[in-house]
Parts: structure tokens; sequence; C-alpha cells
């Protein structure tokens, strides 16, 4: 038999392209269009409906890079149209990208009420079905001329990514504004052609139900006059109703359709923008409800929604009735996507926290669901948050991205470091825009890896990323798809309503332990350094203040900033999200968050001050305040004193050049090129760098992925390295040594000190950074033999290995870690650790004759230098800190992690601060000390066990206490009994447990 499939394609192909399609629309009269274009940034809609605009033409430049301009289209039905369907067609200059990365549009109404989103795949506005003829057609278009940033390959440098650098050239050319006739059954005709063909395509050669659709397809394109497509369609849709009527055989494979459209809460366009883009989507998906009785939509991250509430009251009122009727899904319970990898223990927690109570707040809606399709990887600490927040599943299907290791399975369960398993599924359509094309459903069929164990699968249908949602085409395919042979089944599902049939029908689902690891993106850990340093500052000081506001209200009426908190919080969440702290947005985008930072830094400083006084009284005394969860220099964890004295360091010229820094508990050795050759622990008896090997050397790689610039390190970076040992000085600075280099066009200023009476090596880091599509690291060579290391996470750490024995081990030659890496030998380790810094390496070399022994070397990932999206990525001045630990446990490691994150203040007052509670165990760590978010005056402190290991603990409160609960992260009191007596309650935890505690005062 010969292959008719292909010459019914290509048949099929030019008939729909050249004749079919365009016959949707057979008739068509222009509107006349009157254009005003805001001065700045954009206005309130009933500024822009007031607006005087100015005549334009069809054809016509419209739009200076993100500019904002008020189209109004006018126009008559003719009256020859009575009694059919009229639609508006209104493209802006759209070509054939995806929808929201180009210039999109929201129509009006005169009186401001909203109708549609407009995009390349969404140009048409209904007026009526059926007309009456002769009506008047008034519409307002808020139209958003955003410059087209992604190229997919290759990325070139722009500098439209900044409304400051982006110029003013009109960037779209006004295509088309008619009013047009609907040939529904012509538009029916095209969907049933292409998932016919979609299908055909993807059967087997021999299989029978392909050579029944090739029959089909000829029959109906030889019913077509193509001089009379619009009279002949129908006639050609009877041809295919048999085929279309095939029910699917019993074992098909089911998939979830759950209507969508991901909307980076910023990415190539800033987060004004996305205020926009989310009301334009939701606007469409309201009325696509409103049009399609079976369609469902879900929409994650409550801080979008909260836009639409407070920037959008007309369409929020449309949003609340489809909440209502049950068919417009909050999902996923986080304020934004956020990123999982790099967010600290409290921040993962307020995702959810905040996240969950908007939607609880606003609808009575509490998510099941954990929803991240995007997200550049999971910490292996994220499962217990998820339970802590109340729920019990998680969505992804970012790994599939992965370059080297398919991941085994589709649906399993995931555990998490203590020991918490979520139900997981990766939707093996691999995509979270799906839009029902037959190649995605087989996909999606034949990909599914728990075939014989499960048979359902999920899939997120909408155009995503820039935003746009789910287009009629796409529910009428899945209408033809929900019960069609040869083809998986689609039926519209809440989330909720998937995962419980995926839940109950594999109830022993495979598990994977660990983090699940993205290999791909991992320069995310590095790039815009300034925006991981806002972050990682900005969570630090927001503990600082919770705890001594807290403490301040409990001992002196101080008022607790519940309002200012909470705002903050949500504004060090949002920019959390997987694209802003990833460093992967537009330099707008970066550029604004660290002006945000800094007034966030600002405002959280006044309220820990403010505090601090109240709590510090008058007097003359000066004392420390100690943020940190455990004590230091005697003062306590939580409170403040006046610290002890710890001795002196000794600095001494070094014989060959250099010097010495010894304070008894350490020895080190920097030469006469700032390195250190030497970090001696005097008490071991043991050396810490590797014979030979030098630490605090600064490594320049170059740095140009092949592709995804800012968001890609490629494994082959490695080829080539720059040892930087020069230095212009070396000299003493009182008791440290500071050390210059220059290398490029930057310069590197280090200053390393060694504290009185600690075990850290302190190396401050400022570099004057201007170079171009380079990586700078920090290497500390070690001398330490171990197969696997320590790298913190949410409430608690994970352990990866140094080797690389298999490819899942190879591929993770980038990974994150929070405030430390410990790696030990029996009885004895080191610990590096930072303060805002989160990608690293650590490899195992050889380092002797005969492959005896090795060397094991931590690096830190300082800067990297990609051009796009931002050209200017990192450029200018940079400040770091890292300490050596030598001789660290792992409790030294998570001690230390903490200090260096936390420095202590210092007030003049009258006397000591007793902490507001205290622990007697240093493994349990306290990570929030705080007012419940409900004004009752409870005291909620969050605390973890965070040495891996069982532990038994008490916790005094410095007051009265009523009663004590256990709660979830939202303050809920859970079933779980707790010992008290007294002010005293006492813990038994598992490792890396995680507990929250709620405290009345009596």
């Amino acid at each position: 038999m010969h292959d008719d499939r292909r010459l019914v394609e290509a048949r099929l192909k030019r008939v729909l392209d050249e004749r079919i399609r365009p016959a949707v629309y057979p008739e068509s009269v222009p509107l006349e269009v009157a254009v005003w274009h805001a001065p700045g940034e954009p206005v309130p809609v009933a500024e822009g409906l007031a607006a005087e605009p100015e005549p334009i033409e069809v054809g016509a430049r419209w739009g200076a890079p993100w500019g904002t301009s008020w189209f109004r289209v006018t126009g008559t039905v003719p009256e020859a149209w009575a009694g059919r369907t009229v639609e508006a067609l209104l493209d802006l200059g759209f070509d054939e990208n995806m929808p929201g990365f180009q210039c999109e549009g929201l129509v009006y109404r005169p009186d401001g009420s909203p109708v549609k989103g407009l995009n390349p795949r969404n140009q048409w506005v209904r007026v009526g079905a059926p007309v009456e003829g002769g009506e008047e057609v008034r519409l307002h278009i808020e139209a958003a001329s955003n410059p087209v940033i992604l190229d997919y390959h290759p990325f070139l440098p722009t500098q439209l990514g900044d409304k400051e650098t982006a110029g003013s050239t009109p960037q779209y050319t006004l295509t088309r504004m008619d009013l047009a006739v609907f040939d529904e059954t012509v538009w029916q005709l095209v969907l049933d052609l292409e998932v016919l063909g979609e299908l055909m395509h993807e059967l087997p050669m021999d299989s029978a139900r392909r050579w029944e659709i090739v029959r089909a397809l000829e029959k109906a394109l030889d019913a077509i006059d193509l001089q009379d497509v619009n009279g002949t369609a129908a006639q050609a849709r009877v041809r295919l109703e048999t085929v279309l009527s095939e029910p699917a055989v019993p074992s098909a494979h089911r998939i979830s359709a759950v209507g969508h459209a991901h909307i980076d809460s910023a990415w190539l366009w800033p987060l004004r923008e996305t205020v926009r883009k989310v009301a334009r989507t939701t606007s469409n998906m309201t009325a696509l409800l409103e049009d399609e009785p079976e369609f469902v939509f879900a929409m994650s991250q409550a801080q979008q929604w909260a836009w639409v509430k407070e920037h959008r009251p007309e369409v929020w009122a449309r949003v609340k009735k489809a909440v209502a009727d049950g068919r417009f899904v909050p999902a996923g319970g986080m304020w934004v996507e956020s990123d999982t990898n790099m967010p600290g223990s409290e921040a993962m927690a307020r995702q959810f926290v905040h996240g969950k109570r908007f939607f609880l707040d606003e609808f009575g809606i509490e998510n099941d669901e954990a929803w991240l399709p995007d997200t550049f990887g999971f910490a292996a600490g994220l499962p217990q948050i998820i339970r802590a927040a109340g729920s019990k599943w998680l969505l992804t299907q970012k790994i599939s991205w992965s370059q080297t290791n398919k991941f085994p399975h589709h649906t399993f369960r995931w555990e998490g470091i203590d020991g918490t398993r979520i139900f997981t599924h990766f939707p093996p359509v691999d995509t979270y825009n799906c839009s029902m094309k037959g190649s995605e459903i087989a996909h999606a069929a034949r990909n599914f890896k728990d075939k014989g164990v499960a048979r359902h699968s999920l899939a997120p249908t909408g155009w995503g990323d820039g935003g746009g949602g789910t287009t009629r085409e796409m529910v009428a395919k899945a209408a033809r798809l929900r019960d069609l042979e040869g083809s998986a089944t689609v039926v519209w599902e809440t989330p909720a309503e998937f995962f419980e049939k995926a839940e109950s029908e594999n109830p022993d689902a495979p598990v994977w332990v660990g983090e699940l690891y993205l290999e791909l993106h991992r320069a995310t850990l590095t790039s815009q350094a300034r925006t991981k340093q806002g972050n990682r500052r900005s969570e630090h000081l927001l503990r600082e203040a919770e705890l001594w506001a807290a403490t301040a209200s409990v001992r002196t009426g101080f008022p607790y900033p519940y309002e200012e908190l909470d705002r903050i919080w949500k504004t060090v969440l949002l920019h959390q999200f997987h694209d802003i702290l990833p460093g992967s947005s537009i330099a707008w985008v970066h550029r604004e968050a660290r002006r945000t930072y800094e007034r966030i830094a600002e405002e959280l400083t006044g309220i820990i001050e403010a505090a601090q006084r109240s709590l510090a009284g008058e007097g003359e005394r000066d004392l420390v305040f100690n943020s940190a969860p455990h004590a230091r220099v005697c003062v306590p964890a939580g409170g403040a004193s006046t610290p002890a004295v710890e001795g002196r360091t000794h600095l001494t010229p070094r014989p060959s050049g250099g010097f010495v820094l010894n304070n008894g508990l350490l020895r080190i050795e920097i030469d006469a090129q700032g390195l250190v050759v030497s970090a001696y622990d005097i008490e071991a008896d043991r050396e810490t760098i590797a014979p030979g090997a030098a630490a605090n050397l600064l490594q320049l790689h170059p740095d140009f992925p092949n592709m995804w610039d800012a968001w890609d390190v490629d494994e082959f970076y490695r080829n080539t390295v720059t040892d930087l040992t020069d230095a212009e000085e070396v000299a003493s600075e009182g008791e440290s040594v500071r050390v210059v280099r220059s290398f490029g066009s930057s310069r590197v200023t280090q200053v390393l000190s060694l504290a009185p009476g600690q075990r850290r090596l302190l190396v401050d880091t400022e570099v004057d950074w201007h170079e171009t599509e380079k990586f700078l690291k920090l290497t500390f060579p070690l001398d330490v033999h171990a197969e696997r290391y320590a790298s913190e996470t949410q409430f608690g750490h994970f352990h990866r290995p140094t080797h690389t024995n298999t490819s899942w081990e190879a591929a993770k030659f980038e990974a994150c870690n929070h405030r430390f890496v410990h790696l030990e030998e029996p009885g004895w380790g080191v610990a590096v650790t930072n303060d805002s810094t989160y990608g690293h390496d650590v490899t195992r070399t050889v380092r002797t004759e005969g492959d005896r022994g090795t060397t094991t070397t931590v690096r830190v990932s300082l800067l990297r230098a990609p051009r796009f999206p931002d050209p200017e990525t990192d450029q200018g001045v940079h400040r770091f800190r890292h300490a050596l630990i030598p001789g660290a446990s792992i409790g030294d490691a998570v001690r230390e992690g903490w200090r260096i994150n936390l420095p202590e203040r210092r007030v003049t007052g009258a006397g000591e601060v007793a902490p507001l509670v205290t622990v007697d165990e240093d493994a349990v760590v306290i990570t929030a000390a705080k007012l419940a978010d409900d004004g009752s005056g409870d005291v909620v402190v969050r605390l973890h066990e965070a040495h891996g290991g069982r532990a038994r603990a008490t916790l005094t409160a410095g007051f009265e206490v009523a009663d004590v609960a256990a709660t979830d992260l939202l303050e809920r009191a859970l079933a779980d009994t707790v010992e008290r007596e007294g002010n005293r309650v006492t813990l038994r935890l598992r490792s890396f447990e995680l507990v929250t505690l709620r405290l009345r005062r009596a």
C-alpha cells in the first residue's frame, strides 16, 4: 500500500491554509480607528477612555518600546449582515510568535467594563450572534507596545530590556481593524480537519484507524468547492461525522486538561506589565468560561490575584463570580511560583502562608496542591514545607528539560530530607503550554512512564509565560478528543480532581528520595548577584525585625508592626519569583529589584532599631544584640548583654613573604601573593589546606553557554581556567591582611581576618567587576577525603556525592547551598560559609603519584557576566563575605552559617535583655519568633532539628504561658499533643523535623 497519508497531509495543509481558514471570515468592512499615546507609564482606565485620540490608518507604525496606546475603534454593522454572527478583528501588528512576547491589548466597552484580551492567537471580539444589522460598534483597546526581547537563537544583547535604554522607535504596524462575518460552520470544519489530520500523523503506518482517517479526510476535501467553501463546509463536515464519533478504546490514556496560563510575574517584562498581563488573561478566561460550560481554568500565584483585585476591580468582579461557580480555580497555594532552591527556610514557608491565606480569606478555598510547572529544580527540604502548610500534592514539568538524564517517573512520591513524602506528578505532555495538538496528546500517552499501574496524566492547557491562556480553538479540540479512537481521552478537570484520581489508582507509587535537580539552568544560582544579596539580606532582616519587635511587644508594649511586616514579606516573596531571584529577567526588573531591596533594608532596619531601643532602655551600657539562634561571646541567642573579652589575634610576617594570623585556635599562613597556603587547626594538630595547594584562590573561566545565557553554564566551561595569583598588594591592615588584585578590566580587594577566640577565617571580598562572558570562582582546596558533602537547604541540609560515578552525579557540576557547605572525615570536618552566594561546586581529585590521596575542592561561585537578557549583568562593585571553618562539625557549620548572616548589633542602654524564648539544645534551631498573624498577641515560634539526628530539647518562654499548641505554617492548631509544664515545652524531634508552636500568653 503506497503512503497516501503524505499526499493527504500535503493537500490538507494547502487547502486549510489557502481556502478554508480564510473562509472563516468571508466578509468584512473596515472600522474607523483613532489613537492616543499615553505620555509615560500606563494610566488608569478612566483616563485612557477619556483621552481625545487622533485618527490613525491601518498600515501606520505605532508603539514606542514599553509604551501604552489607547485605540478607539468605531463602526456600524451592515444591514445586510442581519441574522449572522459578527466579530471585530483587531490585529495590532501581531506576528506568529507565541502570545505574551510582543504587543498585547485589553478591550473595553465605553463604560469601562473589560471585554477580553488581544494577542496573536486571540484577535477577535464578538459583536453579536446573531446581529440585527445597523448596530453601532465602539470599543477601546489599551494596547501595550512591549518589545520583542526573545529570539530563541541566537540570543543577542539588546537595550530593549529597560525603558531607560530602549529608545522611542515605533515597534509595530497596525495590521487589521475590521468588522467581519464569522462562519461558525467553516470554523468547526477547520477544527475537525486539524484534529483528524494531527491524529492521523501520529498513528502507526499499518494502523487500520489511520487509513480510516486518511479516507475520511479525502472524502471531506473532495466535498469542498474551493470557490464556495462557505457553501460546502457543512457537507464536508458530514463526511467526517463517522470517523469523529468512533470511541476510544477502554485502555486509552486519560488526560485531565486544566485551563492554564503560566504568567511569569516578571521576566522579559517588568512587574508593572505583569499586572496588565494578568488582567488581559483573566478577562479572556472569564469570557471563555461563560461560552464553554465544560471548560475549567486554574490560576496560581496569589500575588497575581491580588494585583487583579487592587488594580482591575472590574475584572476582579468577574473573577470572583467564576470562582464561586467552581470553574475558575485558585491553584498552588503560594504567593508566587517561586524559585525553590535559593529561598531560605522561613521564606519558603511564608510563600505558602501568604498564598494559602489569600485564597482562604478571599474565597474560603484551601489548596491541596503545590503548582510549580516552570521552577528550575526543587530543593530536598520542600516536601515537609508543603505538608506543614496543609497541602499534599505537587505538580511540575520542568524536570523534563534536563539535558542528561531522563527522570524515571511521571507519578511518584517525593521524599524530602525529614522523610516526608508528597504525591507528585510530572505531566508527560512535557509542556505547561499545551495547545491540544495531536502531537502533544500522542506524546503524553507514549511518554507516560507509569503504564500498567496508572492511566491518568494532567495537561496544563493554554498559552503561558507571557500569558494568554486557553483559546476557544483549544476547547473545541478537547471536545473532539473527549472520546476519540486512536487518541488519549481528554476531559476538563480541576487539579484536585486529577490528583484524587491519580492517587487512588496508584497508591503504591514509586519513591524518589532527595532533591529534584534540574540538569539545566545551573547558572541561575549566580546570575545577578545584587538581586540574590538583596534577597538574602531581606530574609535575615525580616527575622531580626520579627524577633525584636515581638520581644519588645511582650516586654515593653512596643507596637508590633503587623501591616508593615506583612507588606514587606509579600514584597520579598514576590522577588523570589523564578525569573527574578534566579537572575534571568531583563535589566528593568533587576534595576527595580535593587531599589526595592534598598527600601526594604531601610524600613526593616528602622523597625529593628526602634524595637531594640525600646528593649535597651535609657543608659550608658554597651549592649550587643544577638539575633542568631545560638549564643555568641556570652550573648544569648535572641537576647542582649555586654560581651566578654575573647583575647586577641596575632599578626606576624611570614619568613618567605606574606603574613601569619594566629589566635591560639587556628594558625593561618598567607603567602606573598595573598593566597592561604595553610590553615592549621592547632587543637586537632591538623592541616586544612591540601598539600601543594592554596585557598582564597580566585579562578576565572570563559562562560559562553550553548543557549540561555543568564540561565546556563555548560560543563565545558571548566576546560579553560585562569588562576588569578598575581597580587598588586599584600599588606597588613590592623590585625587583618589586605590583598589587591587586578585582571582584565576588573579589580578585587580582599580582607582576611581571624577573630579572637573564633575558629573561622573571614574572607571579605570586594569585586569591581567589568568582565564580559566570564565566570569568577573562589576556591578552597581541602585536605579532606569525603565521598559526600552537606549543603544547607530549607530546614536542614542535604548530602551530595563528591564523586561522579554515574551520569546523575556528573550532571550536578553546579549546585545550590544556603549558608554553608560541610565536608568531614570521621572526627574532623571543614565548613565554608557565606553571606550571600548560592552556586558552588565540589570536586575530588588525585593529588599524588600512584593514585594515593585526594583533594576535595570547594569552589564558591561569585559572579558571571552574561549579556542576555540584561547586557549589563553584574557590572560594577560587589561585596561578599565567606568564612573557612577548620575542624567544624555539622553543628559548627550550622551555627557559623547563621552568624555570618546575622552580625551583632550594638546599642547603648540600661541593661541586659533576656530572650523571648530559648532552647537548650544546639541541634534545635529557632528560625522564627514572632507574634501571631491574627493580631491575638500569641507568640509563634518555628524551629527544626538542624544536625540530621534525633533531638530532645526544652523550649522555655521568657513570659507566662497560658496554653501552647502545635500548629501548621498558617498558625492553625493541629491535633498533636504538646508536653508543657509552666513556661517550658518538651520537644522530641526526628531529623530535620519542622515544628511550629503557638504560645498563648497568660
